[in-house]
């Protein structure tokens, strides 16, 4: 009957009854799920943390700089000497029309 088979026979009562039966084993099944996803999240975590000392680690020892990396790109000094052509899925004008733009690195890129 918990599997929704036979239940022809069922009074209104029988049927409440496996109802409840059937939502406090949800809710249990739900709460056991729950705790193995936050279990694995916590080992990841760990793993992650774990990964990245040993990460820091063989930096160190092969002379690189630390990760994440406070060099120039993150203070806003690139340089770059060419230029790209760039699709964007961003459109002007009607919407049959297609526009490639070019871009010219040399003159974005220098914030030196």
């Amino acid at each position: 009957k918990l599997l929704g088979q036979d239940v022809d026979s069922c009074s209104t009562q029988e049927l409440q009854e496996i109802e409840n039966q059937l939502e406090h084993s949800l809710r249990n099944v739900r709460k056991r799920k729950a705790q193995l996803f936050e279990e694995e999240i916590e080992k990841l975590k760990s793993k992650e943390m774990r990964l990245l000392e040993e990460n820091a680690k063989l930096r160190e020892r092969l002379g690189r700089e630390p990760w994440p990396p406070s060099t120039a790109k993150q203070k806003g000094i690139v340089t770059c000497s060419r230029s790209i052509e760039v699709e964007t899925e961003l459109f002007i004008g009607l919407p049959a029309m297609r526009c490639v733009h070019r871009l010219d690195i040399n003159n974005v890129c220098q914030k030196s």
